[in-house]
């Protein structure tokens, strides 16, 4: 019994002795894909543009575009994608650095620019130049947002990318509550597009690429500025190369990165281009050709109800929060006004923004209602053809076996 309780004191002081050297981490990192390995590899190889051409092939198709050559579009996004909405933020020794939940998210999030085109939707345009996440940047008091830059908007070596000459468009910015930004699973709190027109009137626009060191820079928003917005202690990461493509692993102030050097070659091609007119079609080929037999057309529009009604809960809160933010901001000016009058002015002007904002809102509401409900009806559609394509197919059986 003495043996007995010696052991349980000894493991006691042990485990006292050890607690001051676990660091304290606001969300856990899964260990069967954030283990760091402390092995040191051998940096990237270098490489030519081909290589984009034939890692990216099985994901996406790649088409001649009549501005920017040949460019990629994903075929296997998720509802509502955009660039940039798997993933996450980590603040690194390279500035605000993208981690992408894609296993190509290593190429078309760290070299070249995205755009997008009324008949391909979003396109990746490939570069050669690495860099940590190819965005510019909106913030407020309690909203942080991002978009990619465009293909034409050059990167120069020296003087980086300080501001842009025009606007982004409101439909290619993401947007979340700054609660939210450095979350694990930032997607699920992104606001609905219809959300973007308001917020941006909402924020501050700001482009910040630079080189310091030989090294590209995302300053983005400050980094004490993003403490202020997220209430988080935020730890700096260090960037480490591997040589291996794919999804990279995090931990211990570590952030694994593959970024092979790419030389621009304009000679060579994908092996296979899809034609402009043919997109989605070829698209639409690509995922009916190899279904998930578990994903049926049910789960489908259970899947759609889920992620439209996080849509309309990240949509209300937004809507709410702006509400209480315009309050909040009322009453710290008639605190500081002096006269019943200056109070009463201040009164007629809120009832006045509160209306606006109202009916603002209400906008918002009825158009990613619309939205909701085309995109059921498509569902629906397509639940009904593929059953009329099964119901055929087993049709042409019975007549082979006659």
């Amino acid at each position: 019994m003495k043996k007995y309780f010696f052991v349980i004191f000894l493991s006691l002081i042990f485990t006292a002795s050890c607690a001051f050297y676990f660091p304290l981490l606001e969300e856990p990192y899964p260990p069967e894909e954030e283990y760091y390995d402390d092995v040191s590899v051998e940096a990237a190889p270098e490489l030519d543009s081909s290589y984009f051409h034939d890692y990216l092939n099985p994901y996406g198709i790649w088409v001649n575009h009549r501005t920017h050559g040949y460019v990629w579009i994903p075929h296997d996004i998720s509802y509502g994608w955009r660039p940039y909405t798997n993933g996450h933020w980590v603040w690194t020794d390279y500035g605000w650095t993208w981690r992408s939940q894609l296993v190509w998210g290593w190429a078309p999030f760290h070299y070249g620019r995205w755009g997008w085109d009324r008949g391909l939707g979003w396109f990746w345009a490939p570069g050669v130049v690495w860099g940590p996440g190819w965005v510019t940047w909106r913030s407020s008091d309690i909203y942080i947002g991002w978009a990619p830059l465009p293909p034409g908007v050059a990167f120069t070596a020296g003087i980086g990318i300080r501001r842009l000459s025009f606007a982004i468009p409101s439909s290619s910015w993401v947007f979340v509550d700054g609660g939210y930004f450095l979350n694990r699973s930032v997607h699920r709190h992104i606001f609905p597009v219809e959300r973007n027109v308001t917020i941006i009137n909402y924020t501050v626009h700001k482009t910040n690429i630079y080189v310091q060191n030989n090294r590209v820079i995302n300053g983005g928003i400050g980094i004490d500025r993003v403490r202020r917005i997220t209430k988080k202690n935020i730890v700096k990461h260090e960037l480490r190369d591997t040589n291996r493509a794919g999804l990279r692993r995090i931990g211990s102030g570590r952030l694994e990165v593959y970024r092979p050097k790419i030389k621009k070659s304009k000679a060579v091609k994908p092996k296979s281009v899809v034609k402009r007119e043919n997109v989605q079609e070829r698209i639409s080929r690509i995922k009916t050709s190899k279904p998930d037999k578990k994903v049926t057309p049910t789960i489908i529009q259970r899947r759609l109800r889920d992620n439209q009604k996080r849509e309309v809960t990240n949509l209300e809160r937004s809507q709410q929060r702006e509400i209480r933010d315009l309050k909040r901001k009322v009453e710290e000016r008639k605190k500081s006004a002096r006269t019943k009058a200056e109070k009463q002015k201040i009164d007629r002007e809120h009832k006045e923004k509160a209306s606006k904002l109202k009916k603002t809102h209400e906008k918002e509401k009825s158009q990613v209602k619309t939205r909701h409900k085309k995109e059921v009806e498509k569902a629906k559609k397509k639940k009904k053809d593929k059953k009329e394509t099964e119901e055929e197919k087993k049709k042409k059986k019975k007549v082979i076996k006659k």
